[in-house]
């Protein structure tokens, strides 16, 4: 009996599947929705866009900050979650954060396995389903990959493993859910152009979380822990640069004028993001360094993501000259609060992401309007957003890493550490001892 119950309710989800599918792509009067090339040529360049991001963009900004002895276990982080995460995401995430709408706290099943996702027009875009679900996955990867620079230099590998899984289903797709699948913060009206809330809020305060729980790298405070390749964090900075541009202006979803606009923005912001943050670490100081100006590019980016869409460019360099110093004070403060985040992804992305959104609810005045633009109501239901992903991801990420900490255990051994994860890890030597 509870065999034949099983098999009966999986023929009805494949069933609801197809049907679900079959109903994409179809405008109100029953006609296919046509497919807009050029909007599909660019959502497909967007998506290799921020896959650049990830790898090797992050992979090199990481790889550049760590220790020599941890470098390949760095690279290793970035390139094994876009991997892992890619076939989470066409196996259930997908489905759980854009599937329909069940009670706006998650998707439905229909898309699981990519049932029903095809060559038909995604609903409203023009583009077809499966290249919107192309472009919507590399947001997750990148999402995961982005904590690992909380914890570089101390998690087992196993451990990154299953804490990727669980934070992929349990965290960022619910999430991608309420803000962009029609969850409940959608209905609410929350603007989150291209994941300051989704990505960089959830990211970075799950790395916050990941930075308490396993605590401080061995000796650290007592001996220098300096970047051991600055040149390469500076590759990783221009690769990450140049993805941005897909990971906003792609967002559009169409080769349009919100791609112009968010394409204008994103590189205001980071320009004018690199320059505050260098200026108030110069006046700090005393002189400018070039990890400062590459840290405020990408917290200039970071915290115009969620804005880049609705605003204009002058409000964009407000932005990322916020940006730069906000951001470059929350990373200062780590050493007051004494914890240890690696490579500064609370203050950049946590920090960033937090106030790119509260930026979003004053100044929108590009397809929806912000508090100094006449709509004192959507700082609010900003303000809303950017607390509940705090408290979302960071209580969430703490169950996680205790569950992961009881079945497998998070951090290497004190010996393992000293060694380096590159040896202890992986049986790997980034550079040959002779020469």
């Amino acid at each position: 009996m509870k065999q034949s119950t099983v098999s009966f309710t999986w023929f009805l989800v494949v069933v609801l599947s197809f049907c679900c599918g079959l109903a994409d792509g179809w405008a109100q009067d029953g006609t296919p929705e046509a497919i807009d090339t050029g909007n599909t040529a660019w959502v497909l360049v967007s998506s290799a866009f921020v896959l650049c991001m990830t790898l090797p963009g992050l992979a090199l900004f990481y790889g550049g900050l760590v220790r020599s002895k941890n470098i390949l276990g760095t690279l290793m982080h970035t390139a094994i979650i876009l991997c892992l995460i890619s076939i989470v995401w066409v196996l259930v995430g997908y489905s759980l954060a854009f599937g329909t709408d069940v009670g706006g706290v998650i998707g439905g099943l229909e898309f699981i396995g990519l049932l029903g996702v095809g060559e038909e027009a995604y609903p409203g875009t023009g583009i077809p389903h499966l290249v919107f679900m192309v472009f919507q996955l590399m947001f997750a990867a990148i999402t995961v990959a982005l904590i690992t620079g909380s914890f570089a230099e101390r998690m087992k590998f196993t451990a990154l493993l299953l804490f990727a899984v669980l934070w992929s289903i349990f965290i960022y797709s619910p999430l991608a859910h309420w803000v962009w699948g029609g969850g409940w913060l959608a209905e609410m009206g929350a603007l989150d152009f291209a994941g300051g809330a989704v990505v960089h809020i959830s990211s970075g305060f799950a790395a916050l979380a990941c930075a308490l729980v396993l605590g401080k790298r061995r000796n650290y405070g007592v001996e220098p822990m300096p970047p051991h390749n600055l040149p390469m964090t500076v590759m990783g900075t221009g690769l990450l640069w140049f993805g941005w541009f897909g990971f906003n202006a792609g967002s559009a979803l169409g080769a349009n004028g919100g791609a112009a606009v968010a394409f204008v923005a994103t590189h205001i912001a980071a320009c004018a993001g690199g320059i505050s943050w260098m200026v108030a670490e110069w006046i700090r100081t005393g002189k400018p360094t070039m990890l400062g100006l590459a840290s405020g590019i990408i917290a200039g980016l970071a915290t115009v993501t969620p804005a880049a869409g609705f605003v204009a460019p002058l409000s964009a360099l407000v932005i990322g000259l916020v940006a730069g110093v906000i951001c470059y004070v929350a990373v200062l403060w780590k050493i007051k609060l004494g914890y240890d985040d690696s490579l500064d992804v609370v203050g950049i992305h946590g920090v960033g992401g937090f106030t790119g959104i509260l930026a979003t609810g004053l100044l929108a005045s590009v397809g929806a309007q912000g508090l100094f633009f006449g709509n004192p109501g959507q700082f609010k239901v900003q303000l809303i957003l950017a607390v509940v992903t705090v408290l979302f991801a960071f209580v969430g990420t703490y169950v996680i890493l205790k569950i992961v900490d009881l079945t497998v255990g998070l951090r290497v051994s004190s010996r393992d550490e000293e060694v380096g994860l590159d040896l202890s890890q992986h049986d790997e030597r980034a550079y040959s001892r002779w020469g």
